[in-house]
């Protein structure tokens, strides 16, 4: 089964540079998650006959968003955080709206596994989401995750979870740590809620394959020719419980396939 999380950055671009109908030909995803899809399923024009399909889009029309592709039909899906998990964590509306309204987070649930994929609010070039991100979002969200291994929000099953995190974990995840030290994406309090995900057991599935691999990018800024350059940062990700790492054989990311300022990122299990 080959599994595929892509941040599009507009579903409705990309399929117009006709470069989702080359993914899809090229690669043959089994599960594609989205990831910024910009829009609501009637206003994208899609015939992909064999998939079947979940989008969870944002309030606000041409913003954020999530989508679900699946060869085989999900069991169940579940929208946005569970209401315990958005009260605990008073999830509420801030200057930029309500992260509970943006269409973010999807969990499908599948034989074996739970899908969890996610656009994680980004804390801002100010940092001023970064409060948001740190105190709320990111413990929220863990939590989620490790409510769906126990069986609280449904069968207790293991959980793959992907998507755009907007996080470099490490010096090794991005072209110049230094120069971006304390910047949006790889301040410590966004390093540490991605930490948070590995103490509590998950698998960075790629880093677990490739420990040492360098210039292995999945975001590019427009600006200055980045991506020719490779200029870069690793901040789409594959993490799995661990349960299910050892039946994870492959971890790739694919910056040949554009269409967006980020790649696909791809396991097979």
């Amino acid at each position: 089964m080959k599994l595929f999380s892509w941040n599009v950055n507009g579903i409705r671009a990309v399929l117009n540079k006709g470069e989702f109908t080359k993914f899809i030909e090229t690669y043959d995803p089994d599960i594609i998650c989205l990831q910024e899809t910009k829009a609501q399923r009637g206003q994208v024009a899609l015939d992909l006959p064999q998939f079947y399909e979940h989008f969870y889009s944002a309030a606000k029309k041409g913003y954020s968003g999530t989508a679900i592709f699946s060869k085989q039909p999900a069991l169940n899906y579940l929208d946005g955080f569970p209401a315990d998990i958005a009260n605990n964590y008073q999830l509420s509306a801030d200057e930029y709206g309500d992260p509970n309204d943006e269409g973010r987070i999807i969990a499908a649930e599948f034989d074996g596994f739970w899908l969890v994929t996610c656009y994680t609010p980004n804390s801002k070039g100010d940092l001023s989401r970064l409060s948001l991100r740190h105190n709320q979002w990111d413990p929220a969200c863990l939590e989620y995750l490790k409510g769906l291994e126990q069986g609280r929000y449904g069968t207790a099953k293991p959980v793959l979870y992907c998507g755009d995190m907007n996080v470099a974990h490490q010096d090794i995840d991005l072209a110049r740590p230094k120069d971006n030290v304390g910047k949006h994406g790889f301040t410590d309090e966004e390093r540490a809620g991605f930490q948070a995900y590995l103490d509590a057991g998950f698998v960075d599935v790629f880093r677990a394959q490739h420990p040492t691999a360098t210039d292995a990018y999945t975001w590019w800024t427009h600006w200055a020719n980045a991506r020719a350059r490779n200029v870069g940062w690793r901040i789409d990700y594959w993490l799995a419980s661990q349960e299910l790492a050892p039946s994870i054989k492959q971890a790739h990311i694919h910056p040949e396939q554009l269409g967006s300022d980020h790649c696909p990122v791809s396991i097979e299990l």
